[in-house]
């Protein structure tokens, strides 16, 4: 499997349970792993592949139309748009906030899916 990768993307999210974020939009940050199929290097075609800037104008898009509690939810909401929307075999999403408690550079979660069900497909087919 191929994958593409996404570094520091920052996107203005509705994220979180304070008063505080409930009033303004933060700062999030993603780094975001999927697998892409084999055929798009070897065809050297777009169509065979998941288009990078898509994923991240849908990600703006969906983001500021929703709130989340929780960073790790957003971090699940990503994953299922890669997984269903962009039908990404295999992600792993990083999201965090940067700079939302002092001391520390940013707290977040990271959410991985489609390992188990690739192993297992690769299994049985």
């Amino acid at each position: 499997m191929s994958f593409i990768f996404i570094e520091g993307l920052r996107v203005d999210a509705w994220v979180g349970i304070y008063a505080r974020e409930r009033v303004a939009v933060q700062v999030v940050e993603f780094d975001l792993n999927f697998g892409i199929p084999e055929a798009a290097a070897i065809h050297d075609d777009i169509t065979d592949s998941i288009d990078y800037a898509e994923v991240i104008n849908v990600i703006r898009a969906e983001l500021a139309e929703r709130h989340f509690n929780l960073i790790e939810a957003l971090g699940e909401f990503v994953a299922d748009l890669l997984c269903v929307r962009f039908s990404a075999p295999w992600v792993k999403v990083w999201v965090s906030k940067p700079g939302v408690l002092k001391g520390t550079r940013r707290v977040g979660a990271y959410i991985q899916r489609g390992e188990q069900n690739t192993i297992a497909a690769a299994m049985s087919g």
